[in-house]
């Protein structure tokens, strides 16, 4: 963890307060309710004060729902107002209630936001660098998500939770996510990144490990006129021995079409894809 984030970490456990007041402004949260024509009621537990807290409670070292109040207190206590009861349940149905909408519309719409106020001298050599990667997420062990997220085939029923994969591209300059995945546990990651992709914008150059070196990727990514980076996965079978130099640890390789046609593309996706590509 770089000192940095280390910093900015800290400064939100010792928030008295709701520190991400100031990051996601009541104004932001205003203009996506009204384009998702979201209804609420004048309440305590709105949806502004909720998602203060529930955002603020995800990076807070104390993550129970009672801190999260204390937090909603302390806030209100500044403003004079009548504090509520320290009871956690209105808290609590108020967060259930926050739309799945109204959440991905703002992580979208703040990604969006700090892309734009990046300026060329922040960029390297003038690209946008982006890195991609998968992990995995645990939830409360309910019917319906065990029904979406399977839980491990290893585990018995009963003994475990359901478990969920995720791919997230991010951009490095800003440490935003600029898209996001959810799949079953079992997803390779390849699968996870096709579906995002799209969110790439010409020139980005995308940082990925060994699990993304893929013959179809590499051409996917250049016909979206990006560029991207890797470890070669062992597995492949072309050598770097050969090919052309270019220059000091620099050269130009000849990659050439799979044989068969590899999981997770369709027949007319792999007959689409050229004989070969050069890779750098």
């Amino acid at each position: 963890m770089t000192l940095r984030v280390q910093i900015l970490k800290d400064k939100f456990h010792q928030s008295l307060g709701l520190p991400f007041k100031e990051l996601l402004p009541e104004s932001a949260i205003k203009q996506v309710i009204s384009e998702l024509k979201i209804k609420y009621k004048k309440r305590l537990f709105d949806p502004f004060i909720t998602l203060w807290a529930f955002l603020s409670q995800v990076l807070d070292t104390d993550k129970t729902c009672h801190n999260a109040v204390s937090k909603i207190i302390a806030y209100l206590a500044e403003s004079e107002v009548e504090i509520p009861s320290t009871d956690t349940s209105a808290y609590c149905q108020a967060r259930a209630r926050l739309p799945e909408k109204l959440l991905e519309k703002l992580f979208n719409n703040s990604a969006q936001s700090l892309e734009e106020k990046v300026t060329t001298e922040k960029l390297w050599f003038g690209r946008n660098v982006k890195g991609i990667d998968g992990s995995t997420v645990s939830m409360p062990d309910t019917v319906e998500n065990q029904k979406e997220y399977p839980q491990p085939s290893s585990q018995e029923d009963g003994c475990g939770f359901p478990i969920a994969k995720i791919g997230v591209i991010f951009s490095l300059v800003t440490g935003a996510a600029v898209a996001l995945c959810i799949d079953v546990l079992n997803t390779h990651d390849i699968k996870l990144a096709r579906k995002m992709y799209s969110f790439l914008k010409p020139n980005d150059v995308l940082l990925e490990d060994r699990a993304f070196c893929a013959y179809a990727d590499m051409f996917t990514i250049e016909k979206l006129g990006c560029d991207a980076v890797f470890r070669k996965h062992q597995s492949r079978t072309t050598t770097m021995r050969k090919g052309k130099i270019i220059g000091d640890c620099d050269k130009l390789v000849t990659w050439y079409k799979p044989k068969s046609c590899p999981k997770g593309l369709s027949k007319d996706e792999f007959d689409a894809l050229p004989p070969s590509i050069t890779v750098r």
